[in-house]
């Protein structure tokens, strides 16, 4: 009986043995494009389930069923069956996937977007990949509500910006790179975005209105993170060139690598000039680089480093006169003005996983910067009776400051309603030197350039040294009482001190003064979704942002009167998806302001700032894709917004209840994309595109005679680009074009209204280009 048994057991082992069976295979994109990190699961045994490699490839052990479900982030899910012979899957992008994982702007931790209280938008990698942008706004253009006016043909990515708010260069946005400041609170970051290298962008997320709660100030109109590519598994990197008729030339290249079982590394830089372009002295030059590594201690503490260097260097060619710009005299005013950048970041993380519930993350961070202008918007020119004298003046500057950064937080998990926490400090201290000095100005009276300076050497119109120092502490709490339900709440504390020192006693009225800000900022906001396919949010949000040093000191005691600015953002926003056929996103916000900083323009054509007692913007942004076919998609991402004074008083004036300037009410992108691969490996795309910007009053003040004998206020009609892009890949050649501004339009990247000479002044946007691109991946 024993011997029968045994052999029985024997039987059944050998039978369960043949049973199971070792498949292998491969998962790629329609590119051919291995995909690291899909999932395949057995179809019958959901617990039975392994990812794929680097290289895309698996193996997994299946018992009577051959059926697996393979998914990964981004692209259509898929179940078939596998064969006994290595089996190559490919997956096709799903646009319209809600599911996407961002690392938030909301708390710097990774989490779903269905569970942000708010409007984000996330620019992946495929996304970067398939634009081939020439710039930051190919980019984020793409997000709605978001508009960065730039020209290549003039500006060499020195930009406005605009999101729930007018066109400006106002320190309304956060720009982040992975998560922390590129530059310190209250030293005009508007320029940050010209200390940043492009190529190592790996994931962009923009999140509208103020994230105040856990970044600090300035993240009013929205906050831009921008996230760099990690090291790959092995050796890799790509070398390219590109090149338009427009003048400009870029070289680029970078490489990644896993060099041991603990430490990777990712380099990644380009050069990028322009010369000769359309616009008279608009010349550039810029150098990027980013050295980023990852080392993995232990299982539970890893260790990211990430260092930049930036050098810049740029003609500032100016804005067009209006007789200039219809007339087509693209002939700068200018021809020494310009604007030279120098920037180095260093950032060390120590992430540590106390357990499953508990990380803690230890940053520092080195800044170092230095900006060199000689700004064409200081130069004046001098007119008798409207006619020129010759002369002019204008003012040359320098603007150093380092920084020394310390941040902590810890995140905490609970058993308790799927809930968590989060604690955090940070301590940013930015020593600041200014000098200011003023310049004579030789014009050329025929052609109206100005042609020569010298500098006024002891003439100063600002020359201090200033400790800035911000420290905050903030918490916040998710919770889920329900299991479609998640409530975050969120307080943050700042205090800013600016300790001012004027390092010239004749100064008029720039004494020494120690400068003191503090604020508290709360955020609350829930989502509920139906299922995984639909949701709504709701949210509150709270904004805050000091004067500018350089803004509160330029005019001496009149101007350290300005008080900080306060914004309240109330929310309601929802999501609605058909997997791999439809994705809506919108949302409705009404933003209001207290003591808005807004820019002027004096009888003498002198810039000056001053508070608006109350403004008010709303709007409803929306996004939707829809393919109706697989490898088309069609997008439109587009808004419709107010932006208003509700209290504002000017030179015993009231312009109360009146539109903002240079504040279009309409944006829109819409792209109609095809992408195809063919039998023989070759993959490519065609992009048609259509840039909408509204029509805008260039001022709230500016009256035009009319031909009838009446006045109104001055306009921008706003203007459509059409654009296309194309590009071919094939065994790691990457072959692209773009034809921008298609019909040639005459357009403005923002137009103001110029008070001293009663007419608009426009920035001129792109003629039409043709542009070229090649990339190696290797």
């Amino acid at each position: 009986m024993k011997n029968i048994f045994v052999l029985a057991l024997a039987l059944l082992l050998g039978l369960y043995s043949h049973a199971q069976t070792v498949y292998t295979g491969k998962v790629t994109d329609n590119s051919n494009n291995s995909l690291p990190g899909a999932t395949i699961v057995a179809i019958n045994t959901p617990t039975n389930g392994v990812m794929t490699d680097n290289e895309g490839n698996f193996s997994i052990t299946l018992d009577t069923s051959k059926k697996v479900t393979i998914s990964f982030i981004g692209y259509q899910s898929k179940t078939v069956s596998l064969r006994d012979t290595p089996t190559i899957i490919r997956l096709t992008r799903d646009d319209v996937a809600l599911e996407e994982v961002v690392v938030s702007s909301a708390s710097r931790e990774i989490q779903k977007r269905s569970e942000v209280p708010g409007s984000i938008a996330t620019i992946t990698a495929q996304s970067i990949a398939e634009t081939k942008a020439l710039g930051i706004d190919q980019l984020v253009n793409q997000v709605p509500g978001v508009y960065m006016s730039t020209s290549r043909a003039a500006s060499n990515e020195q930009h406005f910006m605009a999101v729930r708010s007018p066109i400006s260069t106002k320190s309304l946005f956060l720009y982040l790179e992975d998560g922390l400041q590129i530059r310190p609170t209250s030293v005009f970051n508007h320029n940050a975005l010209l200390e940043m290298n492009d190529i190592s962008y790996g994931r962009i997320e923009v999140l509208k209105g103020p994230a105040s709660s856990i970044y600090g100030s300035e993240s009013i109109g929205g906050s831009f993170n921008f996230i760099t590519k990690n090291p790959t598994e092995k050796l890799s990197g790509s070398i390219g060139f590109q090149t338009n008729d427009i003048g400009l030339s870029r070289y680029e290249g970078e490489v990644s690598d896993q060099v041991n079982d603990k430490l990777g590394f990712y380099l990644g830089g380009h050069f990028v000039k322009r010369k000769d372009g359309p616009i008279s002295h608009s010349d550039y030059e810029k150098f990027a680089t980013t050295l980023k590594t990852v080392y993995d201690a232990s299982p539970t503490t890893k260790w990211t480093t990430v260092f930049d260097i930036i050098k810049y260097r740029s003609d500032m060619s100016g804005s067009l006169s209006e007789d200039d710009y219809t007339s087509g005299n693209y002939e700068s005013d200018q021809t020494f003005t310009e604007r030279d950048a120098t920037a180095f970041r260093m950032r060390s993380t120590l992430d540590k996983f106390w357990n499953d519930r508990n990380k803690t993350s230890f940053n520092f961070i080195y800044r170092n910067n230095r900006m060199d202008q000689l700004p064409s918007y200081r130069v004046r020119q001098s007119r008798t009776d409207g006619v020129l004298t010759g002369t002019g003046s204008g003012e040359i500057n320098s603007n150093q400051f380092s920084s020394y950064v310390g941040l902590i937080q810890h995140k905490l998990d609970f058993d308790f309603a799927n809930s968590s926490l989060i604690l955090g400090g940070t301590a940013d201290y930015s020593p600041q030197e200014y000098v200011a000095e003023t310049i004579d100005v030789i014009v050329d009276t025929a052609t109206g350039q100005n042609i020569e300076y010298s500098i006024n050497s002891g003439d100063y119109i600002l020359n201090y040294e200033a400790g800035i120092f911000n420290y905050a502490g903030f918490i916040q709490y998710e919770v889920s009482p329900l299991e479609q339900l998640k409530i975050t709440a969120a307080l943050r504390y700042d205090s800013f001190e600016y300790d001012y020192d004027n390092m010239v006693e004749d100064i008029v009225d720039t004494e020494d003064s120690v400068d003191d800000y503090s604020n508290l900022t709360p955020k609350l906001g829930l989502n509920y979704n139906f299922d995984k396919n639909k949701g709504i949010y709701l949210n509150y949000s709270q904004g805050f942002t000091p004067p500018q040093v350089s803004t509160l000191y330029r005019s001496g005691d009149e101007l350290q009167g300005i008080k900080p600015s306060q914004y309240h953002n109330y929310e309601i926003g929802g999501y609605y998806t058909i997997p791999a056929k439809l994705k809506l996103d919108v949302a409705v916000y009404l933003l209001d302001g207290k003591n808005t900083l807004i820019t002027l323009r004096d009888e003498e054509d002198n810039f000056y700032s001053t508070n608006a007692g109350e403004t008010q913007s709303y709007g409803i942004e929306y996004g939707i894709t829809y393919i109706p076919i697989e490898g088309l998609s069609l997008t439109h991402n587009g808004s419709y917004a107010k932006h208003r004074y509700i209290d504002f008083y000017e030179d015993g004036i009231d312009y109360s209840d009146t539109d903002r300037e240079t504040a279009p009410n309409l944006l829109g992108t819409t792209l109609i994309t095809y992408r195809n691969t063919l039998q023989n490996g070759v993959g490519y795309s065609l992009t048609a595109e259509h840039e909408l910007v509204g029509a805008y009053n260039t001022s709230f003040e500016g009256q035009v005679e009319n031909e009838d004998g009446s006045t109104s206020t001055a306009t921008y009609d706003g203007h459509s680009i059409f654009n296309l892009r194309a590009t071919v890949n094939f065994k790691g050649f990457e072959i692209w074009g773009h034809a921008l501004n298609i019909l040639d339009e005459l357009y403005a990247a923002r137009a103001s209204y110029n008070s001293y000479s009663s007419q608009n002044s426009y920035t001129i946007g792109n003629p039409r280009a043709f542009h070229l691109g090649l990339r190696y991946n290797f």
